[in-house]
């Protein structure tokens, strides 16, 4: 049989997709596998066996007939669309695959969950009720994004470079999309000052937290924006002790490196869209966590103190 696989983005959606990817390809070893994502995310999957992927612009009316036209061509037997938006929808009601499954309970989809989603559930959640109506076993809540043997010397060779080696180390994003400036927590650098008597404090992110990252650390920890790339930054998690983040791209990678992250929340609804397996880990205000979004009300980030975040590393005995 020939597979496809719809996940286009965002990137930590992506992310929390990856078990779901994986458990798909499992089901289907001895078939084709194809997923077909986002231009940005092919290199995440550059890993995985047994996977096939592609990608298309998908802004346009030619780059939506174009994608249409490959996917008719492809002769799909089974296409699982784990994006289940306006457009993928349309690619699976003029695909001609003999079975679609997908998010929503209607036309195009042969197999999908029962009930409307209204964010009363994370994603991942979601994801595998998708699983469930294909009759495909559930996925655990780990992200997977497998790392090359070169991935992992290039990081044993900055930690080399920076004698990190044989040193416990933390890392902190204290950073986020300028647009979301009300998801940074004000406190990274008091809380750096705490940590950096027990640990080295490596402070990461990109472009966004180019600026940022330069003061925070003049004084406290090692800057080491734009040092790595996505894979790159699941292998240096796995060196790591634990993360610290705003609700960020990072929570989301760093969540494979299966470490414990960490992730402060106020603005946004965390039971929605913490980092996959870490909803223990989540920070709030009031340390509440709404069980759907009608109960959710917005916080305000500045509103977890250092010593709420300190309290809580030295419970899972971190410090």
């Amino acid at each position: 049989m020939k597979i496809l696989i719809i996940k286009l983005g965002a990137l930590g959606d992506v992310i929390t997709s990856t078990a779901i990817i994986k458990q798909i390809c499992v089901r289907h070893s001895n078939d084709d596998i194809y997923l077909l994502t986002a231009p940005t995310f092919r290199n995440l999957f550059i890993n995985f066996k047994y996977l096939s992927t592609f990608s298309f612009k998908h802004s346009g009316f030619l780059s939506t007939l174009k994608t249409i036209l490959w996917i008719r061509k492809q002769k799909f037997d089974r296409i699982y669309d784990l994006q289940s938006n306006d457009r993928t929808t349309i690619y699976c009601a003029l695909s001609g695959s003999p079975f679609r499954a997908g998010n929503h309970p209607r036309y195009p989809y042969h197999a999908h969950p029962k009930n409307k989603y209204i964010g009363e559930c994370h994603s991942f959640d979601r994801l595998n009720q998708i699983l469930e109506s294909a009759n495909i076993q559930t996925a655990k809540p780990l992200p997977f994004l497998p790392v090359s043997e070169n991935t992992v010397a290039r990081v044993s060779g900055w930690l080399d470079a920076h004698n990190l080696s044989e040193k416990p180390f933390v890392l902190l994003h204290a950073g986020s999309s300028p647009l979301h400036l009300k998801k940074r927590w004000p406190y990274f650098y008091e809380l750096a000052s705490a940590l950096s008597k027990f640990l080295t404090v490596v402070w990461i992110g990109g472009d966004d937290d180019e600026e940022l990252n330069d003061n925070l650390s003049k004084n406290i920890g090692i800057n080491a924006t734009n040092a790595f790339d996505i894979i790159e930054l699941v292998e240096l998690g796995k060196r790591a002790k634990f993360a610290v983040t705003n609700d960020s791209a990072p929570m989301h990678i760093l969540s494979c490196s299966q470490i414990p992250v960490f992730g402060l929340f106020g603005p946004t609804y965390a039971r929605r869209t913490h980092a996959l397996g870490q909803l223990d880990n989540v920070i709030t205000a009031n340390n509440l966590i709404a069980k759907n979004d009608s109960d959710f009300e917005p916080q305000d980030i500045s509103d977890i103190s250092v010593d709420m975040v300190l309290n809580r590393l030295g419970a899972q005995k971190l410090l």
